[in-house]
């Protein structure tokens, strides 16, 4: 239960470490900085506040978290940067804090697993179980569902949003948005299917995936309009099929325009 810090850690007294935390050496946590119970801070970490991190966190060294967003409009206003509990933060990770031109903080949910060089811009929204593969880059203001995956080097424009358990290969550029359970790659990026292979893994029944990839061909391959295509994926989520319902939901939501 005792906290741990290397006697060349450096940690603002304005900072508060929940029991067992541990400080890597060398590593900077500022004032503003609330750390849970049981997360570990590599060496050459800094944190700088206002920042939350949750319980049992595990950030390698060189991360750089809490900084001051990328955006020529920031102010200096006390935004903040919001971290969940379990997630993997590895080497060289950089995450920014929000704005106040959208909401204020970027979030990053529960048990995502972020590898090596990741950059979060301000304001970015991501949600539990997600897996970023190393050189994933996030520009301002993109939304990532759960249980979505981006391939290393998979770079995301501003104001992107990426569904639940879609997925990127290797290189992939995101100038729109990628619906739930569709995988995409290449540059310009271009939709692959649906992630069938990672829904079977979470559970999904047969008849949602058969449904799913249905409703993929009603988005992709049957030559409808995408407005029609939104009506007819709407029609059919009517019934017993919660994915489908997302689907539609996601569709229905204006953003930077369906990857197609």
């Amino acid at each position: 239960m005792t906290v741990s810090i290397h006697p060349t850690a450096l940690v603002d007294a304005a900072a508060y470490l929940g029991a067992s935390v541990s400080i890597g050496a060398y590593s900077v946590i500022g004032a503003g900085v609330e750390i849970g119970d049981g997360t570990r801070v590599g060496p050459h970490v800094v944190i700088e506040g206002p920042t939350r991190i949750g319980r049992d966190n595990r950030i390698f060294q060189f991360a750089s978290l809490g900084a001051a967003p990328q955006d020529k409009k920031y102010g200096g206003e006390p935004t903040t940067l919001e971290i969940g509990d379990r997630n993997t933060i590895r080497e060289f990770c950089t995450f920014n804090r929000g704005t106040v031109q959208d909401a204020g903080a970027t979030r990053i949910g529960d048990d995502n697993w972020i590898m090596a060089y990741v950059h979060v811009a301000h304001d970015c929204q991501i949600g539990n179980q997600t897996i970023f593969a190393n050189n994933a880059q996030l520009a301002g203001h993109v939304h990532v569902g759960d249980w979505a995956i981006l391939g290393g080097f998979t770079v995301v424009h501003q104001f992107v949003r990426i569904g639940a358990h879609s997925m990127t290969g290797m290189g992939t550029i995101l100038l729109q948005d990628l619906p739930p359970y569709v995988t995409a790659s290449g540059n310009p990026s271009a939709p692959h299917g649906i992630n069938s292979e990672g829904l079977k893994r979470r559970g999904f029944s047969p008849e949602a995936i058969v449904g799913l990839r249905r409703a993929y061909k009603t988005l992709y391959r049957n030559g409808l309009k995408l407005e029609e295509a939104t009506t007819a994926i709407a029609a059919e989520a009517q019934g017993e099929l919660a994915p489908l319902a997302a689907l539609s939901d996601f569709l229905a939501t204006a953003g930077r325009g369906i990857l197609r």
